[in-house]
């Protein structure tokens, strides 16, 4: 089944999940570079978490680009959308 072929509510607990995982990986990888806690290379825990930060972007534009959603899930997405480019420029701009 295609993305483009489920309906709202699943695109919308996706883009979370993706944008909530994306948020915490690269939270990890700030506080990991401050204290050094591990002694790992960062640069792919920050390539996965913009990875999975831009398709929670990516979901969440989807459900705004289909015909018909609801107003309800029209302000989901736009909230999301806020939310994950603001997350997106923090990690792009701390590193």
């Amino acid at each position: 089944m295609k993305w483009s072929e489920l309906p709202e509510p699943v695109l919308l607990q996706r883009s979370f999940l993706f944008g909530i995982t994306g948020i915490v990986l690269g939270t990890l990888s700030i506080f990991n570079s401050t204290w050094h806690l591990v002694q790992a290379p960062m640069g792919p825990l920050n390539g996965v978490s913009f990875l999975l930060q831009l398709a929670a972007l990516g979901t969440a534009i989807l459900v705004l680009r289909k015909r018909k959603v609801e107003k309800e899930h029209k302000e989901k997405a736009q909230m999301l959308i806020l939310i994950q480019t603001v997350a997106l420029l923090f990690f792009l701009f701390s590193l």
